[in-house]
């Protein structure tokens, strides 16, 4: 029976694989799917741990999806499924092999039989957080708090570097159709993120005129965060190591940028009142007046959005004004964080943890790039075997300003439809 899809007709054979970028009938699901698999015995650096493998393509729920992968977004998520830090996933999912990938745009090939909102053929891109949806916090509450919260591709077992991936149906959102698939594929993770950490965490949500102190601002979260905080009418300052980066993030509508090579004062809090913390103090102080240079004198940020984690935390909390928010949502130069306890407690500072964003929060973010008032900022687009290189360059720090996708389905780059990438294939 044909498939009300609005895509047209095509000819192609019923068979158990496909090859890569080899499209099957529309809605006909495969047996099996070629993907980069991790094993738990491989855990190690990305080009190491990530090899292709021929897998089942996974059975539905009656609440899930199967997606045809068009292209999938290389995110740090990747690097640390391959390392197996800070937690290894086998931990949490206990599945012989595990499928990395937290972002993807593709084709819906098949739903269960609970689904309503969805059908086949529908072009979407996904986002990452799932969960049972039958407690409190599923219901009335923040979905990130429900304790069957997870994020697909990193503590589930069937990401997106792989022909087909399944979801839930309600981690899917429509994908911009001005975007090639590439570009489709690559922002919605660090979005949504960046988006949350910025309004999702009252009082404390971003207003108009505020400053805001972005940590890694050329690069997938930075990139985001910038823009977002330039939606709000609010003032970002970003930081950048290599000042080849500098116009990249002016481009993007910092009010100002600073290069974090120009002061001394990174790495963990020295011990409080010794002559090293007096010369941290004092390089802190120099940043501190780095950013007054900037918002105006005595005008410390409303909020720093921070990621790096052990390199940046004291400085964070010191720079931060009175009442003042810093929150965080990885730490990529470490976990132990320290900090000046005595500015936290007498400056009545607040340290918020964000992690991804629930669907209303993804799709308030996902409807600024519908709506053309956000740049996917994608960088380098990679062929499907050059994906384990990819996330080598990221964990390097080695990769250009902006965001990353891999090539699955999609033949070619610059591709809007699944006609073009029919017709490219051919």
């Amino acid at each position: 029976m044909a498939l009300d899809t609005g895509i047209a007709q095509y000819d192609a054979p019923e068979k158990d694989l496909y090859e890569v970028g080899e499209m099957p009938p529309l809605g006909y699901v495969p047996k099996q799917m070629y993907a980069w698999a991790i094993r738990h015995e491989r855990h190690g650096e990305p080009d190491k741990a990530m090899l292709q493998e021929v897998v089942d393509v996974p059975e539905l729920d009656s609440q899930d999806v199967l997606v045809l992968v068009m292209a999938a977004g290389i995110n740090y998520n990747g690097v640390w499924a391959a390392l197996g830090q800070p937690i290894s996933p086998f931990d949490g999912h206990k599945q012989p092999y595990h499928i990395a990938g937290s972002d993807a745009s593709g084709i819906i090939w098949a739903v269960g039989d609970k689904v309503k909102r969805w059908k086949v053929g529908d072009e979407v891109v996904i986002h990452c957080n799932q969960d049972d949806g039958d407690d409190e916090e599923c219901n009335g509450g923040d979905p990130m708090y429900s304790p069957s919260q997870r994020i697909w591709g990193y503590e589930t077992p069937d990401g997106s570097f792989s022909q087909f991936t399944r979801v839930q149906a309600q981690q899917l959102m429509p994908r911009p159709k001005h975007l090639t698939w590439e570009e489709s594929a690559c922002y919605t993770l660090t979005l949504a993120t960046a988006y949350r950490m910025l309004f999702g965490h009252e009082p404390h949500d971003l207003k108009p005129g505020q400053n805001v102190l972005v940590w890694g601002a050329s690069g997938g979260l930075g990139s985001y965060a910038i823009q977002l905080i330039n939606t709000a009418g609010a003032n970002a300052i970003g930081v950048i190591s290599d000042e080849s980066k500098r116009d990249f993030v002016m481009d993007l509508g910092a009010k100002g940028v600073l290069n974090r090579k120009d002061f001394n004062c990174w790495g963990q809090l020295p011990k409080v009142n010794t002559p090293e913390y007096n010369t941290w103090f004092a390089e802190a102080r120099k940043f501190g007046k780095a950013i007054w240079d900037i918002t105006g004198k005595g005008v410390n940020v409303d909020m720093v959005f921070e990621h790096p984690g052990e390199a940046t935390f004291p400085v964070s909390t010191f720079v931060v004004k009175k009442g003042g928010m810093v929150v965080i949502c990885a730490g990529t130069s470490g976990f132990n964080l320290t900090f000046d306890v005595r500015y936290m407690w007498m400056h009545q500072k607040r340290l918020q943890g964000s992690h991804f964003a629930h669907l209303k929060q993804a799709s308030a973010a996902n409807r600024l790039m519908l709506e053309r008032r956000l740049d996917p900022c994608m960088s380098e687009v990679f062929l499907w075997n050059d994906l384990p290189d990819a996330h080598m360059k990221m964990m390097r720090n080695e990769h250009k300003p902006g965001n990353m996708s891999v090539l699955v389905q999609a033949p070619k780059t610059g591709l809007r439809t699944f006609e073009d990438a029919l017709e490219a294939g051919r």
